[in-house]
Order: C-alpha cells, then sequence, then structure tokens
C-alpha cells in the first residue's frame, strides 16, 4: 500500500473520530496516531464532556500513546487529525518529538501550522515536525461546518 492509500485509510479512522465526537456534543475534530503502521492511539475532542480546556483530540491522543508507551517522547510517529493543530496542540506535538502531522482542514481562526501561525516553521526549535495539509481536507471541513449550522 503506498503511503498516500495509508495516510487516506488513517485519515478516515481520524473522521470517524470526529464523528464520535459530534455525537457527543463535541466540536467534532479526530486524531489517530500511527506508529510502523500501527494505531497507537485514538482520540476525539472532549473538553466539554471533561470539562478540561486542554482536552483536544490531540492532546487526548499524545497522551494515551505516552502512556501505552511508556514514553513521554513519540519518535517516528505520524499524528492524523482533521482540523489543522492549534498552538497548544502543536507545542505538544513538538514536544513529543513526533515526525509527521497530516491534517484535514484548515483552521483559519486558530490554526497554528499555518494558517493564524506556523509553530512548525521555527528553524530554533530542537525538533522539527513535518507537516501536510488538506488531507481529505472537504469531509473534514464539511463535518465542522454541519456541526455548527446546526447550532446557530
Amino acid at each position: 500500500m503506498s503511503q498516500a492509500e495509508l495516510d487516506q485509510q488513517f485519515m478516515q479512522q481520524a473522521i470517524e473520530q470526529a464523528q464520535l465526537a459530534a455525537l457527543a456534543g463535541e466540536v467534532p475534530v479526530g486524531a489517530v496516531l500511527v506508529r510502523d503502521g500501527q494505531v497507537i492511539a485514538k482520540a476525539f475532542n472532549k473538553p466539554i464532556t471533561n470539562h478540561d480546556p486542554s482536552a483536544h483530540a490531540e492532546m487526548l491522543a499524545l497522551r494515551d500513546a505516552a502512556q501505552s508507551e511508556k514514553n513521554y517522547r513519540l519518535p517516528g510517529s505520524t499524528l492524523y487529525v482533521t482540523l489543522e493543530p492549534c498552538a497548544m496542540c502543536s507545542g505538544a506535538i513538538l514536544h513529543a518529538r513526533v515526525e509527521r502531522v497530516v491534517y484535514g482542514a484548515k483552521d483559519p481562526k486558530t490554526g497554528a501550522a499555518g494558517s493564524v501561525l506556523d509553530v512548525f516553521s521555527e528553524k530554533q526549535i530542537n525538533h522539527q515536525t513535518s507537516i501536510e495539509g488538506g488531507m481529505m481536507g472537504e469531509a473534514c471541513g464539511q463535518l465542522l461546518r454541519s456541526f455548527f449550522k446546526e447550532r446557530r
């Protein structure tokens, strides 16, 4: 299977996580963390449910993987997330030494992978994470648009 096919397969799993978030009344963002072709963590947004502003899908996936791997560093991993990471999540991704982030929809309000800020382009940071945006971006964006349309 090609890298592009694998990326689509894992992004589809992130979309499924985002759908679970929507069902729970949370902003539909899902994340899947993969290493060596194996899923090591899956999560969806839970800040409302957990009463925790840091309970973004990315943060929960990183925490879960770090616990199961018994290491706060996750080298060689790829994080698939349906929405461009915010500054908080981007910082955690860098600290965890995630090798690659593949995201779906851009976030024009809080995106920190190029839309508002570009945390990942800072060469002074001692770890570099590669970023690829737009993977299944229309499907990811549609989940968000539908969710917010229902609330307005």
